[in-house]
């Protein structure tokens, strides 16, 4: 298994590495494919240039199986999120998900952030079984996805850098 941080020239890997993600797990992320799919180039090229946040892929035997961006989450200082967490059904317990999440963090500290935080949906088990096992503890803070999918709800968990 390989951990990249992806280039913007790497832009048709990001693109094509979260659509898979939004398709497999529609309900585990704020965006949708529909939303996403058509997007132009400069879009995907600007979420890579962007310096202040990251987009690592995992690869194994050859193949994009994981996802995670880290960037400045809204409205919290010194507060990085984790975002856009996703790892391939046929590479699942492999250790992707955990190696990712330890990427993430060592970026963000790295960069001086003092938190890193994140939002899981209340019905993904394996997910917060993944959080729970990295360090992450609820804060307290729940919410839903966007419209039309308010039925999903989601709390808020946080890592001390």
């Amino acid at each position: 298994m390989h951990i990249t941080a992806l280039s913007e020239s790497e832009w048709r890997r990001a693109k094509a590495i979260r659509l898979r993600a939004l398709t497999d797990t529609p309900d585990a992320f704020g965006s949708t494919s529909a939303e996403e799919q058509d997007q132009p180039e400069a879009f995907w090229r600007a979420r890579l240039a962007a310096t202040d946040r990251v987009t690592f892929i995992a690869t194994l035997d050859g193949e994009d199986v994981g996802l995670a961006v880290c960037a400045p989450f809204d409205g919290l200082e010194c507060t990085a999120g984790l975002f856009s967490m996703w790892t391939a059904p046929d590479a699942r317990g492999k250790g992707i998900g955990t190696a990712l999440v330890w990427a993430i963090v060592n970026w963000a500290r790295d960069r001086k952030f003092e938190q890193l935080v994140l939002d899981v949906a209340d019905n993904n088990a394996p997910a917060i079984a993944l959080y729970e096992k990295c360090g992450f503890v609820p804060t307290g803070k729940v919410g839903t996805l966007p419209p039309p999918r308010t039925h999903i709800t989601e709390h808020r968990r946080a890592l001390p850098l």
